[in-house]
């Protein structure tokens, strides 16, 4: 176990079998306004992919993905830790148009990471990717996209709040509050890079907090980004406030994807030279793969923070430490 956060008199709005309902009815709900307001349309992906194909996500650099070898084949397979990279080679591959998208379920695991309220090894969340042109790649455009998304996400709010009064009249707030990580660091510069996203967001409620990946003036990172697919000048999470809990809680990352220029300067300045042999790689760079937006939108996380859950482990069903089923149990949390 990582950490705690113990809700003091924490008792679920819903009970275990009105929760399963919950969460269908949420996911449909959701990915019906999501992929209306953003063009797309729904695409079968891969849980493994080829390591030497470098669609793998490499997230932060240092997590080990999940490797086993296949029979048949005598090499071996990786499940993903992301669909970032794969759903841009896909849209190539399908021909879609500027303008339009795919979206599709992505399930990982992800052996390194934390346990605490937030996170677990299983990862759920749907990951979208859309074509755009040239003069797309702006802050303006992927401001608008923030807004597409968080106002779907506050939409399906009202329909899950309709079917289940008992979670309460509280909303999200649909008003983005766009910040950079430097504005951040220089609003707070003797905090954490978590506790700055906690202070903004109990005055802000909703939030995109933009540019990660790359060093700060302080010369520390904000968070940890891969360098092949978002450009670090355009990407972001969306965060909201999560009265709940008492912190700030992010739901999507996501981000306007390099070109080649900015895989070029991304790959020398992370030290990854070397993947500029990878097969995704060397097309994008020599420009074969569509210019895109994309993101992941946590599906655990999303339904944790409508239906007003205390931990991750009650919309979702994964392997805890023995620490974290201690706590829950003592904290009033049902884990599935």
């Amino acid at each position: 176990m990582s950490s705690f956060i113990k809700c003091e008199g924490y008792v679920p709005a819903l009970g275990l079998y009105e929760t399963q309902k919950a969460i269908g009815a949420l996911k449909r709900a959701f990915e019906d306004r999501l992929s209306e307001k953003l063009n797309l349309c729904r695409v079968s992906a891969p849980l493994f992919v080829a390591p030497e194909t470098g669609l793998n996500d490499d997230l932060n650099g240092v997590e080990r993905p999940v490797e086993f070898d296949i029979k048949e084949t005598g090499k071996n397979a990786q499940i993903v830790h992301s669909l970032a990279k794969w759903k841009r080679y896909a849209l190539g591959k399908y021909g879609f148009p500027a303008g339009q998208g795919l979206y599709t379920d992505m399930n990982a695991v992800r052996r390194d990471e934390e346990m605490d309220n937030l996170h677990s090894i299983y990862v759920d969340q749907w990951d979208w990717e859309k074509v755009i042109t040239k003069e797309d790649r702006t802050e303006s455009y992927l401001k608008a996209t923030v807004q597409k998304i968080v106002s779907a996400i506050c939409e399906a709010q009202e329909v899950i709040c309709r079917l289940y009064p008992e979670l309460g009249s509280e909303r999200l707030s649909p008003d983005v509050s766009f910040v950079t990580t430097q504005e951040l660091e220089d609003m707070w510069p003797e905090c954490t890079p978590r506790e700055r996203e906690d202070k903004y967001l109990a005055e802000h409620k909703t939030a995109f907090i933009m540019q990660i990946g790359g060093p700060l003036k302080s010369g520390q990172k904000h968070d940890g980004r891969a360098p092949d697919y978002d450009d670090w000048t355009l990407n972001g999470d969306i965060v909201f406030w999560n009265s709940l809990l008492g912190r700030a809680f992010e739901v999507s990352s996501m981000g306007i994807r390099v070109d080649a220029a900015a895989m070029d300067r991304q790959l020398t300045a992370a030290g990854a030279d070397e993947r500029r042999k990878l097969a995704f790689h060397r097309d994008l760079l020599e420009g074969k793969l569509p210019l895109t937006v994309g993101g992941g939108i946590g599906q655990s996380r999303l339904c944790m923070l409508l239906l007003r859950k205390a931990h991750i482990g009650e919309v979702q069903v994964s392997i805890w430490d023995d620490g974290t089923a201690a706590k829950c149990a003592q904290s009033g949390i049902e884990l599935l």
